[in-house]
């Protein structure tokens, strides 16, 4: 108890250095849970998505960076629904489109087929769902309407020269839902000019738990045409050139932003150990051994490095939340940050705080009771 007392006060003895040390740990930690959170959550959006829905297999076209750029003819639609074990086939074409005369950004246009299953988990909070017959029609979905001031029987001009009668609108478990529109697939094929042509076909096996089963039918979906995968939703998303590119991009940034902590750490413990020299020679006269000393040094960064950490986690909380807020992406953010994330967080704040730490660490234990008393 006494140990740990004598070391806090030697931090408290310092406040605007310890300050600066704990802010470098604090940006660095925030930057990776708050970067590498959000990157996290997108994926995890599809993947909720498609797993609530029970979709065991999604078919597009294999070899493509980007799957808004590929097509897959529609007929596979019912050459894959008449398969032994398949339940239910959803073909779909998306697009992704701006408003900026709004400040409102990529916000996802989804074409399906309407009085499907697919539209089975949309909940109603005004108007009706879309129809069959339904021509000139869209659906928004809560955040989307909200964010453009919109509700049912008002117009909304989607793309150029194209204006929709808004029938409905409606709230989804997943926020890239509720932060889509819905039109029915034959109006954006028309749009997008790929009439008799759908970018994927998610697949609904009878039994989900049939592995075997679902790897047969993806084999014979990829026998039905050249160039056409089935992947379990997991392993589409995994490669999803955009979700893979902000993933990169995130511990990227994080990166940059630890190694200005880390070095922030290193400056501090450093000058530290420079400034209390005479203090490490009248312990090591008393009999501290420089193990001693260098677990007194260690301690000292990794406090502060713990401190910064849990700074920057609340942080990157509270910044998580402040973006759902803003119209322009809070379409696309849950707001919620992966568990995982912040182990990473803490771990790489004990990193940072050892690696701080131990070079300072090992010039004050090699230090000689008389040679500190010298320099002092």
């Amino acid at each position: 108890m006494w140990f740990i007392t004598f070391l806090t006060k030697n931090i408290r003895r310092r406040p605007l250095r310890s300050l600066l040390t704990v802010t470098a740990v604090a940006l660095g930690v925030g930057a990776v849970v708050s970067l590498v959170g959000i990157a996290t959550g997108f994926k995890s959006s599809f993947l909720e998505l498609y797993g609530r829905m029970g979709i065991d297999l999604l078919v597009i076209r294999g070899g493509a960076a980007r799957q808004l750029e590929t097509a897959i003819p529609e007929t596979l639609v019912e050459q894959i629904r008449s398969l032994p074990g398949v339940r239910e086939v959803i073909p779909g074409v998306n697009d992704v489109i701006n408003f900026p005369d709004e400040g409102i950004y990529m916000v996802v246009v989804n074409g399906l087929v309407p009085e499907t299953m697919v539209f089975d988990h949309y909940q109603l909070k005004a108007g009706r769902k879309l129809t069959a017959t339904d021509q000139g029609k869209i659906m928004l979905g809560s955040i989307v309407a909200e964010n453009l001031g919109k509700k049912v029987g008002d117009r909304l001009e989607v793309y150029d020269q194209e204006e929709f009668e808004i029938v409905g609108i409606y709230d989804s478990f997943n926020v890239i839902e509720s932060g889509s529109i819905l039109m029915p697939l034959r109006e954006l094929q028309r749009i997008v000019g790929r009439e008799g042509q759908v970018l994927g076909i998610s697949v609904i096996a009878n039994d989900s738990s049939d592995r075997a089963g679902i790897r047969a039918i993806a084999k014979e979906i990829e026998a039905m045409e050249r160039g056409i995968v089935a992947r379990p939703a997991r392993e589409h998303i995994d490669q999803l050139t955009e979700i893979r590119m902000a993933s990169a991009m995130a511990w990227l940034t994080s990166a940059i932003a630890l190694v200005i902590g880390g070095v922030g750490v290193l400056n501090t413990m450093i000058m530290t150990v420079q400034e209390r020299t005479r203090e490490i020679g009248v312990l090591r006269a008393i009999g501290w051994k420089p193990q001693r000393v260098i677990q007194m040094i260690l301690m000292e960064s990794l406090i502060q490095s713990f401190i910064g950490a849990i700074l920057g986690m609340i942080g990157a909380v509270l910044l998580v939340k402040m973006l759902t807020m803003v119209p322009t992406v809070n379409g696309l953010l849950e707001g919620k940050i992966d568990p995982i994330v912040f182990l990473y967080g803490g771990l790489l704040a004990l990193g940072v705080g050892i690696l701080g730490g131990f070079f300072p660490a090992m010039i004050a234990a090699r230090m000689t009771p008389t040679d500190a008393l010298r320099k002092e």
